[in-house]
């Protein structure tokens, strides 16, 4: 399936501490409640989150990254089977089970989307944000790439040409951005540091924390139900 600018083929009433905010509140509020009924067990949710914290998320995917830059053999391996290749670093599971990677140049700038629902890749990426889940993203990314990443705060030059990745259920994409400048010295611990969440989706570049966190924002908001008519 292709779109584009070029939008390539392809998923109470409870009192708290001051300390909280009212959404952890409410979220600590309903653990308590499910737990007192016996619905649920603090300690499994305990483990979930760790998982997705400390064995699951964006991490996985800078080291993937990062061993791409610095390993050309993995890298090559990376583009013939991404599946294999993540698989190598102890990186598959649940979402992850069919990957691709596509690579930024300085002509081609990737972007990620799935327009049908939210599939993404849980085990290189954790836990979808959510304006990748969000109608205004999910439609206007494929309509409208470049103004989408204008609004991330990604400004790129018009002859840069911009391809648009639709995920679902049987594959997942992770872009694999391009090298900064000035790296060369670096090990893969400290290239990894540089590599976003957001640069692996495509609404950012390697390095460019600020820019991925305002933008994140941006759309969030916009497609917030208070925002909606």
């Amino acid at each position: 399936m292709r779109h584009s600018d070029d939008h390539a083929d392809h998923d109470h009433d409870h009192h708290h501490d001051n300390h909280y905010s009212d959404m952890q509140a409410r979220v600590k509020a309903l653990e308590t409640l499910l737990t007192e009924k016996g619905l649920i067990d603090p300690a499994a949710i305990d483990a979930i989150v760790e998982t997705y914290e400390t064995k699951v998320g964006p991490r996985n995917g800078a080291h993937v990254v990062a061993k791409a830059w610095s390993d050309a053999d993995f890298a090559a391996w990376l583009k013939r089977d991404a599946t294999a290749a993540i698989a190598s670093l102890g990186f598959t599971g649940r979402q992850g089970e069919h990957m691709r990677a596509v690579f930024n140049t300085p002509e081609t700038h990737n972007l990620i989307v799935c327009t049908l629902c939210s599939c993404y890749p849980w085990s290189v990426l954790g836990l979808p944000p959510v304006w990748y889940k969000a109608p205004a993203y999910r439609s206007r990314a494929v309509i409208d790439p470049r103004g989408v990443l204008a609004e991330f705060g990604l400004a790129l030059p018009e002859e840069k040409k911009i391809r648009v990745w639709d995920s679902t259920a049987e594959l997942r994409y992770l872009v694999i951005p391009e090298r900064p400048d000035g790296t060369d010295g670096m090990d893969e611990a400290a290239l990894a540091s540089l590599v976003s969440r957001d640069a692996m989706i495509g609404t950012a570049i390697a390095g460019s924390w600020k820019v991925s966190a305002a933008g994140s924002s941006t759309i969030s908001a916009a497609d917030s139900p208070e925002a909606r008519p």
